[in-house]
């Protein structure tokens, strides 16, 4: 939640202000605690996985791979939603997820997808993304983190990164949904080496086979990994971590430095209310899994929207009147349509209902200030009665 606001960077600034006044970072049980994703995402950034350039990592690739790494930046998720848009992209793959219902501004993510001449969805299960697409769509069914991966007879075994920085191994327990499903290595490795025709400094082919070829090069390559195929078997091993280690000599004269922040200047018009987009109870990220919500005893429906009592009383709405969501922004006008009103014990003038339904009033140009996430916590919005509904 912090992270999705136009303002996110210099209210995290902020949190760890008062956690260098309180003393908090550097000792047992305390710190920043960051949640910096899931299905191994923050791995995904330790071991290089990045859309910017990093010269040091880029000489580490060239003399450990034997290739030359690119030079110019990639896009992040906002800078691939335009690419697409502008026809600048034109191949779209996805290693899992569901892109379409995940990303801000659902109108302008299915029309930028669409532009492309090819689609690739690598998945555990369908979902709305393989229904908008490119001009050709594939589908490559893979292994989910839950089911064996087995070759040759032997269970292979994924290495992750927890959140605390943790790296140890991961495997599925479960017999997989069919014989023939690849993992999302060997699809990938499988891709690389079909290309390049077996002919390229890198053993894709060997990689495919063999995970433990793939951590050796990570060893070699990204920063705080040794031994990786040892060492993440059982409890795993620690990515070095400064502040845990008490290790401060790369900060001016050994000590941290305070940030000073302008506080943000909303500006609502009167009838503007912000909204926040938020999860149910029976929901991870975008799926479903159930229709209820009983930490906001909200029971077989999703299209609610969550009121201040007085803020319905100023609208002569009802508990359950349905109503519109409008949001305009740079002259555009996005909207979501019938949504039930729940009076609920949240600040005057902000208003809060479930995402993926209330992704099409977020605006995919108006994103945090340095980290580009959408603002998803702090969308302008008006509201209007639904036609013909009470």
């Amino acid at each position: 939640g912090l992270t999705q606001h136009k303002n996110s960077v210099a209210t995290i600034k902020e949190y760890v202000n008062l956690l260098l006044l309180k003393g908090a970072i550097g000792k047992p049980n305390s710190g920043t605690c960051p949640v910096r994703g899931h299905s191994n995402v923050q791995g995904d950034r330790s071991v290089g996985i990045m859309h910017y350039v990093n010269p040091a990592l880029n000489q580490r690739i060239e003399k450990h791979l034997g290739f030359k790494a690119p030079e110019h930046e990639g896009v992040d998720v906002v800078g691939a939603m335009k690419a697409m848009h502008e026809g600048k992209a034109k191949v779209f793959m996805c290693l899992g997820g569901n892109f379409l219902m995940a990303a801000s501004d659902t109108d302008y993510t299915a029309k930028a997808i669409q532009k492309c001449d090819l689609t690739v969805q690598v998945s555990t299960k369908l979902n709305r993304t393989h229904l908008v697409t490119g001009k050709t769509a594939l589908i490559l069914p893979t292994l989910g983190r839950s089911e064996k991966d087995i070759q040759h007879g032997k269970e292979r075994e994924v290495t992750t990164e927890n959140s605390m920085g943790r790296v140890r191994a991961s495997k599925g327990v479960l017999k997989p949904a069919s014989e023939d499903l690849k993992s999302e290595i060997e699809i990938v490795t499988g891709i690389a080496d079909a290309y390049f025709k077996g002919d390229h400094a890198v053993n894709w082919k060997g990689m495919g086979e063999d995970y433990d070829l793939i951590r050796e090069k990570i060893d070699l390559v990204a920063k705080g990994f040794n031994k990786t195929a040892e060492r993440a078997k059982g409890v795993g091993y620690y990515l070095p971590n400064n502040a845990r280690e008490r290790d401060f000599k790369k900060l001016p004269n050994g000590r941290a430095k305070i940030t000073l922040n302008p506080p943000p200047d909303h500006q609502l018009a009167e009838d503007e209310f912000m909204l926040m987009t938020i999860r149910s109870h029976d929901q991870f990220n975008t799926t479903i899994y159930g229709m209820d919500d009983r930490y906001r005893g909200i029971y077989n429906e999703r299209r609610v929207l969550f009121m201040h009592m007085e803020d319905m009383k100023a609208l002569h709405l009802n508990k359950e009147d349905i109503v519109n969501l409008n949001s305009t922004y740079d002259g555009i006008k996005r909207e979501a349509f019938n949504f039930k009103v729940v009076p609920y014990d949240i600040p005057k003038g902000n208003l809060a209902a479930y995402f993926p339904e209330t992704n099409p009033l977020v605006p995919f140009n108006h994103f945090a200030d340095q980290s580009r996430t959408p603002i998803s916590k702090s969308v302008r919005v008006r509201i209007s009665r639904a036609e013909g509904r009470a």
